[in-house]
């Protein structure tokens, strides 16, 4: 059991949050722009509604008693207005308490033991802990910056493909914020159609699009429900990380088999939580006053990196996702064979030095090593005041 407890996160995070108790101890002023959670509340409507659904006194019943229909419908009409697919809210959709959930237990529900999944390379730590529940092996897919972060589907060798059970992939991307277009995902649904395996596609970031793109969905292929899955989230999108809320939506085997599997683990989400994601979704689809989350970040992303470029660090603007993805400036004296910085070194030193917190990149895989990951998670000022210490830190060790 400790054996596989130790595969369900990286050790870096833990390593963070050590340094970060030690640093907030020695009185430091500690700005965190480590985990991606969002610092803004959901809109008014959404609260309103919560706080009198709370109240209601039918509302504390087990969720799974009643039939959940309500906000699956709603999520529906969401996909259809925001990407033009039509779902059956009764056998095409899961409601899950956020991503995360479902991203944990599909695994379970759909491989067998013994098979393999291929996944990303950086890539969200869930992805390989829930393969280490399941039992499934894990085939890292390299997403490197000369092929835009895009998986090389040819490099898989064909003995691989065919013990597959599903391959694992997210556009908008955390930790490297890259982008996918619609010509991507049809010819990746032609690929898995070929090959006989499931897409599973985690879409979290799909309202957070910058400079005019838009991220699709790969459910927009025609045939893609055959094979695809896709994972949505109200978390960062509409601020309800705390509420945990989202959606499994695609091929209804896959569906049924992880609606299956959550009927024996839990009873469902908290009906009041439901409606208040109905509010949430039907605001974005009808309210002309609603604010795209994105347009936040966008802003943020503008202030902070003009900031860090005039302190000296070049990072390259991302064009979606509530995160940067910095590679390391040369600095001196580091802690690898040829005195480079190693991600883990630049992080601790960091914030010890200045009480700025990153993520190494190797928190998410090798791929990630020579990369920081920064979340754009305080006001625009704090994110001035992060990187004018970030630029200090870099010009001592220049």
């Amino acid at each position: 059991m400790v054996q596989l407890l130790s595969q369900l996160g990286s050790s870096i995070f833990s390593e963070v949050a050590a340094w970060k108790r030690k640093a907030a101890a020695d009185g430091i002023d500690v700005i965190d722009l480590g985990i991606g959670s969002p610092d803004q509340a959901p809109s008014l409507k959404v609260r309103q509604a919560l706080s009198q659904l709370v109240l209601q006194e039918d509302m504390y019943a087990y969720p799974a008693l009643k039939s959940g229909m309500p906000f699956r419908t709603k999520a529906a009409e969401w996909m259809k207005h925001r990407f033009g697919v039509m779902i059956d809210p009764a056998t095409e959709i899961c409601t899950l308490a956020g991503s995360q959930d479902g991203l944990a237990h599909l695994a379970m529900s759909i491989a067998e033991r013994g098979s393999i999944a291929i996944v990303p390379d950086p890539g969200y730590p869930i992805y390989t802990a829930a393969l280490a529940l399941a039992g499934v092996e894990p085939y890292f897919m390299p997403l490197v910056e000369e092929h835009h972060y895009l998986p090389q589907l040819e490099t898989v060798p064909e003995e691989i493909w065919q013990r597959t059970s599903f391959m694992l992939l997210n556009y908008p991307n955390n930790p490297i914020t890259a982008v996918a277009d619609l010509a991507f995902y049809e010819q990746l649904v032609a690929f898995a159609k070929q090959k006989n395996i499931l897409i599973v596609h985690d879409l979290a970031y799909s309202e957070m699009g910058y400079d005019g793109v838009v991220p699709p969905s790969i459910l927009q292929v025609e045939g893609a429900k055959d094979i695809a899955v896709e994972f949505h989230s109200l978390s960062k999108s509409f601020n309800m990380a705390g509420c945990r809320i989202g959606f499994l939506v695609g091929q209804k085997e896959a569906v049924a088999a992880l609606t299956e599997l959550k009927a024996n683990i839990d009873y469902g989400v908290f009906d009041p939580i439901q409606d208040a994601g109905i509010v949430a979704l039907d605001e974005a689809m009808h309210d002309e006053q609603f604010v795209r989350a994105g347009n936040i970040y966008q802003r943020r992303r503008d202030t902070f990196i003009k900031q860090l470029h005039q302190a000296g660090w070049l990072v390259t603007p991302p064009h979606a996702t509530m995160f940067i993805w910095a590679k390391l400036p040369s600095l001196n004296g580091g802690d690898r064979c040829d005195g480079s910085w190693s991600s883990r070194m630049f992080a601790k030193r960091c914030l010890e030095e200045t009480g700025v917190v990153v993520i190494p990149g190797d928190a998410f895989g090798g791929q990630g090593e020579g990369y920081v990951r920064i979340a754009l998670v305080e006001s625009e000022m704090r994110l001035i005041e992060a990187a004018d210490r970030l630029g200090q830190f870099i010009q001592k060790y220049a």
